[in-house]
């Protein structure tokens, strides 16, 4: 099936269940008889009214994020093709492929590097580097396409900048770096793996060279899925990337909402201007201040055609350690007095649509047992939220999981899971919440990535 017809059809699929939520919800009333005609001051009191309507409107906090979602799934092609090359990669400008982890797992990196590395050659990419940066010696093996670095157990940033943040600045000191100014990084997590599709589309943006930042799709469900639940459940992260990322970078060319920590491509200059040297608020969600510090300074994103590839998290612990570090790390991203807030204010909707999550989470209770009259276009636009974040549940697992590798009966299972792990999802990321606020902040916790057990610090 064409990619275009494919991307009508999800168009049409996504206009019909907002539709029906808008019907089944009472926001389009078809009945007349259906109005709330109920005074809640009179049937609940003064106080108990109030909280019902602050409880409602707290739903409207998301609502930037899910326009951008909408428009970023309905204006682009959802199922491009697969990505051509613009040009020759011998052209192209040389391309640093950074790996920063804490040493943990060396044998998924090594192998990992490995993997990467012979992708990278078989797609015809010539001019590059792997980088590996780490805590602890990992003894990689010796190639001239692959660089160990190991930060010295002393060296601090002029900030005081922690945990990756630290890593990373350490390869852009002048005794470090061995880059130009003109050449390329592309930052992975120990474990993202590269696609051929993401190696061209890396290659067309860098030959490009219009932006200096830029960010692509990744996708959870390859090869073995360790966890069926939290894969199922990150299959929003994937419509996240195609809908608000993808709006955002290509429409705007600003990271309103900020971006990922993986998959991140930036040009040596901008990245050395920014810096990660950003101190102990830049340090526990470092993608997040880096993004607004450079959408602050004036520099523009790009979204990358191609995916890359990981594993979510392998247990719910971890699933929940995961989401919880990146609140307490976005909050201090958008409490710092180093980003102005004109760069941060979708973000902190954002960050303040997750914090009151469980309060705006009650109303589904709450709107059955106490029922209070809304103008109709404030139901539309609750209805408008709700459908559209079912179905990114819905779209992730059609990006995620291939018809031909599953079969329709477990790709159609596939589906209602994930829509299913939506009421395990919100009571997950409630908990998330409530331990992020209460815990320790100023904390990196690293998730499990093989059998090996985890490390915090």
């Amino acid at each position: 099936m064409r990619s275009v017809v494919k991307h009508l059809l999800h168009c049409c699929f996504l206009i019909a269940i907002i539709a029906a939520f808008e019907v089944y919800s009472g926001a389009i009333r078809l009945d007349p008889d259906s109005y709330i005609t109920i005074d809640p001051r009179e049937a609940y009191g003064d106080v108990w009214c109030v909280a019902l309507y602050f409880l409602r409107l707290l739903t409207l906090l998301t609502l930037p994020q899910v326009l951008f979602n909408f428009c970023g799934l309905i204006f682009y092609n959802a199922f491009p093709d697969k990505v051509v090359l613009k040009g020759s990669p011998l052209l192209a400008p040389f391309i640093c492929i950074r790996v920063v982890t804490r040493g943990d797992f060396s044998d998924l990196v090594k192998t990992n590097v490995m993997r990467n590395m012979n992708l990278c050659l078989d797609t015809g990419l010539e001019n590059f580097l792997i980088e590996v940066v780490t805590d602890k010696p990992l003894n990689l093996p010796k190639h001239r396409r692959i660089r160990e670095i190991v930060v010295p157990k002393a060296y601090k940033t002029k900030s005081g900048a922690l945990f990756k943040s630290r890593a990373l600045q350490y390869c852009l000191e002048d005794s470090v770096n061995v880059l130009n100014n003109n050449d390329w990084i592309v930052h992975l997590d120990e474990e993202t793996l590269l696609t051929e599709n993401s190696i061209r589309g890396i290659t067309n943006f860098v030959l490009d060279g219009k932006h200096p930042f830029g960010q692509g799709l990744i996708t959870y469900a390859n090869e073995n899925v360790v966890n069926w639940l939290t894969t199922l459940a990150d299959s929003f992260r994937v419509s996240d990337d195609m809908g608000k990322l993808r709006f955002q970078f290509k429409f705007f060319h600003k990271p309103f909402f900020s971006w990922k920590g993986s998959y991140v491509v930036s040009q040596v200059a901008a990245e050395r201007d920014v810096t990660f040297d950003n101190g102990i608020d830049g340090s526990v969600a470092e993608d997040c201040y880096f993004a607004m510090r450079a959408f602050s300074m004036g520099y523009t994103f790009n979204f990358i055609d191609g995916e890359m590839c990981e594993k979510s998290p392998f247990t719910l612990m971890d699933f929940i350690q995961q989401r919880k570090r990146w609140l307490q790390g976005i909050l201090l991203v958008v409490h710092s007095k180093g980003v102005p807030l004109k760069y941060k204010s979708l973000l902190l909707l954002s960050i303040y649509s997750w914090v009151t999550m469980p309060l705006a989470a009650s109303n589904i209770i709450f709107a059955a047992l106490y029922p209070i009259p809304c103008p109709q276009f404030f139901d539309f636009l609750c209805a408008f939220i709700a459908a559209v974040n079912i179905y990114m549940y819905i779209f992730g697992v059609i990006k995620s999981f291939s018809l031909y590798r599953f079969g329709l009966t477990k790709f159609l299972l596939c589906a209602a899971g994930a829509i299913c792990t939506i009421p395990i999802n919100v009571m997950i990321e409630n908990i998330a919440v409530i331990w992020g606020l209460l815990g320790k902040k100023h904390k990196f916790y690293v998730v499990q990535k093989d059998i090996r057990p985890l490390v915090t610090v």
